[in-house]
């Protein structure tokens, strides 16, 4: 997580069913599928953490278990983000990130707080929600990414606020929520939702090809020009960032394959 910026595109979690025989090869227990995974590509976002609670035991078997480099962004826990008072969420955050996720130590990579699609832009609320996230776990420094699904965040006071606390806006690829492209952390997050089980790489070539050439872009420190943002008028500072790109929600069955797929378009083993 430090040093020259890196590119790590992934997938949603290890285990999904029509992954045993698509992705994983032939008699692999399930015990190993993390083993696998985790070599195959360089990140996963695991979706667990939002509806279960864990313990340190199993972090530490996380990270036991894949290889050196890899990184896991996790799920903030919904008990955390699905409440009508952002304010009032302490305790739950205290509660999810005291649960033993910095046992994952440099394999740690973003938490994503992922919102309703009902929440709507409460300038007040929200800053009060930003000002409870902390910048260190047990010592393990933390990187905080917000996914907003309601068109009233396409405002330019929503990244004015994620940029004054340090937080990423997550870029989605949607066919409904607002495409938010504003660059407000030190790192990118991007969850691409748009792709299709009938595509080998579950997106088309050339999209591919879009995004891995906008990867590249913010790594590189600087801002793609084809996609919309919440304030045009407020470029980002232009240093190297990591950016992490998940295959997400359609197209799940080949998710896996558009995660490498793209690793191998942006110059990655």
């Amino acid at each position: 997580m430090s040093g020259a910026a890196t590119i790590r595109a992934g997938m949603g979690g290890w285990t999904f069913e029509p992954w045993d025989t698509s992705f994983y090869p032939e008699k692999l227990s399930k015990a190993k599928q993390l083993h696998y995974a985790s070599r195959q590509v360089p990140s996963i976002e695991v979706n667990g953490t939002y509806y279960s609670s864990f313990k340190e035991p199993t972090f530490v078997k996380w990270a036991n278990e894949s290889p050196d480099g890899f990184v896991f962004s996790l799920k903030g826990n919904r008990f955390v983000t699905n409440r009508r008072v952002l304010g009032e969420a302490g305790e739950s955050m205290m509660r999810f990130l005291g649960s033993g996720v910095a046992a994952l130590g440099e394999k740690l990579g973003p938490i994503l707080w992922q919102f309703a699609p009902t929440k709507r832009f409460d300038p007040d609320d929200f800053e009060a929600f930003l000002k409870l996230l902390p910048e260190k776990q047990d010592g393990v420094r933390l990187r905080h990414a917000l996914e907003v699904r309601h068109a009233s965040f396409v405002v330019p006071e929503f990244p004015a606020l994620a940029r004054k606390y340090g937080a990423a806006i997550v870029y989605a690829d949607h066919a409904t929520y607002p495409a938010i492209a504003d660059i407000t952390g030190d790192f990118v997050y991007a969850r691409l939702q748009t792709g299709k089980d009938d595509n080998p790489d579950c997106y088309e070539p050339e999209r591919l090809d879009q995004w891995a050439a906008r990867a590249k872009t913010w790594a590189a420190g600087k801002a793609p020009d084809d996609l919309p943002k919440a304030d045009a008028t407020t470029a980002a500072p232009e240093l190297p960032r990591d950016v992490f790109v998940y295959f997400i929600t359609e197209g799940k069955v080949r998710a896996p394959f558009g995660a490498k797929a793209l690793m191998e378009r942006v110059g990655a083993d």
